[in-house]
């Protein structure tokens, strides 16, 4: 019976978890313009400025198209290059020692939405973690779970906006939140890595959604 007891225990509080977590992630896209608009979301071009390290900074664009089409370019000494990118075939990025863009045959091409958005349909499972604060800003801490892959979220208490997420080999950090016409977008976005060799602080000053590219935007 006690077996029995703590089986029952464990599949509720499995249930509860599973619910909180997903109204958490529910409230997140309600607030930041809903479902409905995210998934008539089918391109953006964000610009801004991106500075690497200390003090290296440049004007970066970046290009991003259904289902997982995207390119970053950023300007150096009046010419704009492009760093990375995936055209639906190929992966690419600059290779740093030889100078050059180069083909990568095991590119992972990322997916246009965050994991999150349809996380059920998806495979996910979802899992609340308590509250947790991200600088001074106490955060619902949420995780995401398919096979061994597992994605920390941090969404505002207050206003649901995620602030936070902590991937195996990246963390980023979400803020200066601003409308590009019904959709809740950050304009400043932190990423860390372990090995701090890809650290960047991004600056958004324009973000278009729903543009129609040149069909070779995403060729290198």
């Amino acid at each position: 019976m006690k077996k029995v007891f703590l089986v029952l225990l464990m599949t509720i509080s499995t249930i509860v978890s599973a619910q909180t977590a997903k109204e958490i992630i529910d409230k997140n896209i309600e607030l930041s313009g809903g479902l409905t608009n995210w998934k008539l979301l089918n391109s953006v071009l964000l610009q801004g400025r991106v500075t690497l390290g200390i003090n290296d900074e440049y004007p970066i664009k970046i290009y991003q198209q259904r289902p997982n089409l995207t390119k970053t370019t950023i300007t150096i000494d009046k010419k704009e290059t492009a760093v990375e990118g995936y055209d639906g075939t190929k992966g690419y990025a600059m290779n740093y020692a030889a100078n050059k863009i180069q083909e990568y045959p095991n590119y992972l091409a990322e997916s246009f939405d965050n994991d999150f958005i349809d996380w059920e349909n998806k495979g996910f499972e979802a899992k609340y973690l308590g509250k947790e604060k991200v600088g001074e800003i106490y955060c619902h801490k949420v995780e995401l779970t398919k096979n061994i892959n597992k994605t920390l979220y941090f969404f505002d208490t207050k206003t649901y906006m995620l602030l936070k997420e902590v991937k195996k080999d990246e963390t980023l950090e979400y803020s200066d939140f601003k409308m590009v016409g019904s959709l809740l977008m950050p304009y400043r976005i932190v990423s860390v890595s372990p090995k701090k060799d890809s650290d960047y602080v991004m600056i958004l000053n324009k973000i278009e959604t729903n543009k129609v590219f040149p069909a070779n935007t995403f060729k290198f």
